[in-house]
């Protein structure tokens, strides 16, 4: 049996990388998703991608950092497949204006920071009641193993998703035991985005040349919030959970 079958699953950013891999993982076990993007044409063509494969989806347009829009997509959902059992708020990510603390732009800190943290809020605070309507489920966050390792020059990011990740464990605690609350903390993986981060950051750099088992790919995070959004982790709630290659250990 598929290990999503009966599930519906909103996931946020999912028109590229690491979303759209999820995405079409979530599918493949038997879940309803619909892929919740601000780029409407990069939305359809995960959703598209999906039915080729011959799962079910759908493409809404949604901004998570404006309340109505992340609202009106959850209710959407809703109506549409009937319930919501999964969340995973990956929309967000860094950008080479990064910097730290005393040379960061502060337009870059407040971009992230209503991105990543604040857009995971918003997803949380309407998301969470509608996975309790359907009777439980999951919620998945995406921190970073740069809020769980000191690295230089991401101080930007660094504040957003270590945000991320005391919130999930606050969230884990009020919402239990109908919600789980869990978060994935990846170190840099090979999307297009980060190869191009990757090549501009000589810290970056040096932090991708540490892994110890390999690059990371979109897929190896998509395997582990399907992990986190089955039944396989009923009893995991709370954690923050790297998929980074042994670079918090290296």
């Amino acid at each position: 049996m598929p290990r999503l079958e009966g599930k519906v699953a909103v996931i946020t950013g999912a028109g590229t990388g690491i979303g759209r891999a999820t995405a079409r993982l979530f599918a493949a076990e038997g879940a309803r998703v619909v892929i919740a993007e601000v780029n409407a044409a990069a939305g359809e063509q995960t959703a598209q991608l999906i039915v080729q494969e011959g799962g079910q989806a759908i493409a809404i347009t949604t901004d998570v950092t404006e309340p109505d829009s992340i609202q009106a997509t959850i209710d959407k959902a809703v109506q549409h497949y009937g319930g919501l059992h999964v969340l995973h708020n990956n929309a967000g990510g860094s950008t080479a204006r990064d910097s730290n603390v005393t040379e960061a732009p502060l337009e870059e800190f407040w971009r992230v920071i209503k991105l990543d943290l604040f857009g995971t809020f918003l997803g949380c605070r309407f998301g969470i009641p509608a996975i309790v309507r359907s009777g439980g489920g999951s919620v998945i966050n995406m921190s970073s193993n740069v809020a769980l390792m000191g690295v230089p020059g991401r101080d930007c990011y660094t504040a957003a998703k270590g945000g991320v990740a005391a919130m999930t464990r606050s969230m884990a605690v009020e919402f239990a035991p109908k919600v789980r609350v869990n978060a994935i903390a990846p170190s840099a993986t090979m999307t297009d985005r980060v190869r191009t981060l990757v090549a501009g950051n000589a810290a970056l750099g040096k932090l991708a040349e540490s892994h110890l088992v390999g690059l990371i790919e979109p897929e190896d995070i998509a395997s582990m919030a399907l992990f986190l959004a089955s039944d396989e982790s009923s009893k995991v709630t709370g954690h923050i959970y790297p998929v980074d290659s042994g670079v918090i250990i290296s």
